[in-house]
């Protein structure tokens, strides 16, 4: 048995940070991580796909170019050498968050499987060979993340070779015809990437459109964008059968619209969504209450019922994003550490879905406003009414704000568009500083630039 001040299970995107500035601020800490340093973001999120998805805008351009006056006579997707850069990047990060951990005074780290043996004690099961090993701390913090659902109740399913989020990122080859189950913020980004590579894609949705969570024209507007790629959408429908025809031919019998049918496909993508990983925590040993999904419950301040056990990030449910997760971090460290007295109420959760163009969203959307019943006005304005967007000759998407037309100021806002999480943000900065909609209708931006076009966005609303 070893004892720490602090020991944080998972070094993710609030796991490693929280962990480095105990250990700096005098805690003796322990980091237990049981695969990579960086969590998913650094090895199956956002560093990996983020750089595919510019791989993949890079061949689409190669696509575009002649219209622009450039012209190539032919280009070919390297799957290999995708990979290979995807994977250097990745790489550097992850060995430098290591080294950076491994270096810090009053820090250790210990690779292995954690569970819990009471409370304030668990249990570490090395990766490699060795003992069980034991720590006990009067502070434990849980940043152990989520993973793919793997849905129940699709016969065949287990026999087919389906791919993740994470496995699909290994791939040396482009699938002759990508069959992705999900429609939402994954599947989308990973359809679109591998038919920009080439591969034939078909994305199956439950839901009656893409993005529920998003308003109805924002959906519509996407679907198109992703229909004009030759991307096959089919809402209403699910997969209820799998069948292999021998090497790289799979057979999905599909239920749309209550109608069935076969598609023939060579991979199947599982994008329906992520679950958290409690499962082998050990969760039970220590009276920490959970959710119906597995989501650990916390308060306001990040601390489960179990005093001087926390959650943080995707673990604990909630926006399941790393600048949340990170900023999961600034909280518990600033309350603990610097005595705040800081609380996750009324953050905002800004967010981006990296398909070209991405979008990008912050505060509420329309539906939300209509179901709240508030006073709101909407202001929109399609990219093809952006200048700058007109000039760099993607003119895909649009902007929407929700405002409240009293007080002026800006409820929500989402953009479709080149840049549009950039832009977006440009509205969030607006909203933390409570600048009014009516200012920026006439504020002074530089020309031609993308946010500019806020000044139009605005003049479409009659004060």
């Amino acid at each position: 048995m070893k004892e720490y001040d602090c020991i944080v299970i998972g070094s993710g995107q609030a796991g490693t940070p929280l962990a480095k500035k105990l250990a700096m601020a005098g805690k003796k800490t322990l980091l237990v991580e049981k695969r990579f340093i960086g969590g998913t973001c650094v090895n199956d999120g956002c560093t990996p796909t983020k750089t595919m998805v510019a791989s993949a805008r890079v061949a689409y351009l190669a696509g575009k170019c002649n219209e622009m006056g450039v012209t190539i006579k032919g280009y070919k997707v390297d799957m290999r050498q995708v990979k290979k850069h995807k994977d250097d990047i990745v790489l550097k990060s992850r060995n430098g968050g290591q080294a950076a951990v491994e270096k810090t005074p009053n820090l250790d780290l210990v690779f292995g499987d954690a569970t819990f043996i009471n409370k304030k004690t668990i249990s570490v099961t090395p990766n490699k060979k060795g003992q069980v090993l034991e720590f006990k701390a009067p502070l434990i913090f849980i940043n152990t993340g989520a993973k793919t659902i793997i849905p129940d109740g699709i016969d065949g399913l287990n026999e087919i070779d389906y791919l993740t989020s994470t496995s699909i990122l290994d791939l040396e080859k482009v699938p002759e015809h990508l069959l992705v189950i999900g429609g939402n913020y994954i599947g989308l980004e990973f359809g679109q990437m591998f038919r920009r590579f080439g591969s034939k894609v078909t994305i199956l949705e439950r839901s009656g459109r893409l993005l529920t969570r998003e308003d109805e024209d924002v959906s519509a507007e996407m679907t198109r964008i992703l229909q004009e790629e030759d991307i096959a959408i089919h809402t209403n429908a699910k997969a209820t059968k799998f069948k292999t025809k021998g090497k790289g031919k799979i057979v999905a019998t599909v239920d749309v619209g209550g109608k069935a049918q076969k598609i023939k496909c060579s991979h199947v993508l599982i994008a329906i969504g992520r679950t958290p990983q409690t499962d082998t925590l050990g969760l039970d040993k220590t009276g920490v209450k959970m959710d119906e999904k597995g989501n650990i419950k916390v308060n306001d301040k990040l601390e489960t019922n179990v005093k001087g056990i926390y959650a943080l990030g995707d673990v604990k449910g909630g926006p399941a994003f790393t600048h949340i997760s990170y900023n999961d971090y600034t909280i518990v460290y600033r309350n603990l550490i610097e005595k705040q007295n800081l609380n996750v109420n009324d953050r905002p959760v800004p967010y981006c879905m990296f398909t070209d163009p991405e979008l990008g969203r912050v505060g509420i959307t329309e539906a939300l406003a209509k179901e709240q019943g508030l006073n709101y006005k909407v202001a929109t304005l399609p990219m093809a009414h952006v200048a700058r967007a007109i000039e760099t000759g993607d003119t895909r998407g649009m902007m929407k704000a929700v405002v409240d037309p009293e007080s002026k100021k800006i409820l929500g806002a989402t953009v479709i568009g080149t840049e549009g999480g950039e832009i977006m943000s440009v509205l969030q900065m607006a909203m933390e500083g409570g600048i009014t909609y009516d200012r920026i209708r006439y504020c002074v931006f530089a020309h031609p630039t993308y946010s500019e076009s806020l000044n139009n966005l605005f003049m479409s609303l009659e004060d």
